[in-house]
């Protein structure tokens, strides 16, 4: 980005992060719905999502598409609002309103996988403001790495992870993130990876998701294996009043052995296709997930 730009745009997003952080939740709720529609109406990446409700959902019919394309656009205008909250300018405002929207079920599970001195990786997906999971795991005590990207430009990258830190979530930044991810999981502290977007090879492998064979992240399986860390699946959403509950579930057992990888990737393929139907309006549609599928070989 131009160096004329981001000095206006820094400004811009100064002030729309100090107006969220003075606008009540129920506010968010009521315009977000609006912003989606009038996104949906603009044609933002609509023929993408479409695309893949079609593809993935195909019992659903047209109208049963349209509706539910309808509702995921709402979700989208909702998270605007959410994310803008990254940027406000009142010292410690992130952190707090996580404490407010936020709603950690099913701690003691995290708990007793912890307890084995091991570490924890958290397998998690794109729902709900999916931001939210670890901020509820830090509020209640848990130490959570998030394995991410680095974002352009490098102002944006070190706002967003200072308001992370500042709740207290840290990050290991791909590529290159091993070293940190391996160091938290030695100090018995949780990582987590989001298992729900496309990722080619080597890091990806193809398994199973909505019945056909997809690139998927395989790096949880061999980790878990070299460091005996917990596997953990937290799947979050976002309720009717507005609360982002975030549902921590027992841990997997799974194949720790070096041939073990395929079959891993594809259970927690299939867990997250489980919590996609669930919650299907609050899935990211519009992600390119299903790059150089065959929708023929669908079972």
């Amino acid at each position: 980005m131009s160096p004329l730009l981001a000095t206006p745009l820094r400004c811009v997003l100064a002030a729309a992060g100090l107006a969220v952080s003075l606008l009540p939740r129920r506010a968010e709720m009521f315009l977000g719905p609006l912003l989606g529609r009038l996104v949906l109406a603009l044609g933002f990446r609509r023929r993408i999502a479409l695309e893949n409700i079609r593809n993935c959902l195909p019992e659903l019919g047209p109208r049963g598409r349209e509706l539910l394309l309808r509702k995921n656009y709402e979700h989208y205008g909702i998270l605007f609002f959410e994310f803008l909250h990254f940027f406000s300018p009142l010292k410690g405002h992130y952190r707090a309103y996580g404490a407010r929207i936020s709603r950690l079920e099913g701690l003691e599970h995290l708990e007793r996988a912890n307890a084995k001195g091991k570490g924890v990786i958290v397998v998690s997906a794109h729902l709900g403001f999916w931001e939210m999971n670890p901020v509820a795991g830090a509020l209640a005590g848990v130490k959570p790495t998030v394995v991410t990207t680095v974002l352009k430009p490098r102002w944006l990258h070190e706002k967003v992870t200072a308001a992370r830190a500042e709740a207290g979530v840290a990050a290991a930044l791909h590529p290159g993130s091993v070293p940190t991810v391996l160091k938290a999981l030695r100090r018995g502290e949780c990582v987590a990876f989001m298992n729900d977007q496309y990722a080619r090879p080597p890091m990806g492998l193809r398994v199973r998701f909505f019945g056909v064979l997809v690139d998927t992240l395989a790096a949880v399986a061999p980790i878990a294996a070299r460091t005996g860390a917990a596997v953990v699946p937290v799947a979050g959403y976002r309720d009717a009043e507005g609360l982002c509950r975030v549902r921590v579930e027992p841990e997997l057992e799974i194949d720790r052995s070096a041939g073990g990888v395929e079959a891993t990737t594809a259970r927690l393929a299939a867990k997250v296709e489980g919590w996609v139907r669930e919650r299907p309006e609050q899935w990211l549609w519009i992600h390119r997930r299903f790059k150089h599928v065959d929708w023929n070989d669908r079972i």
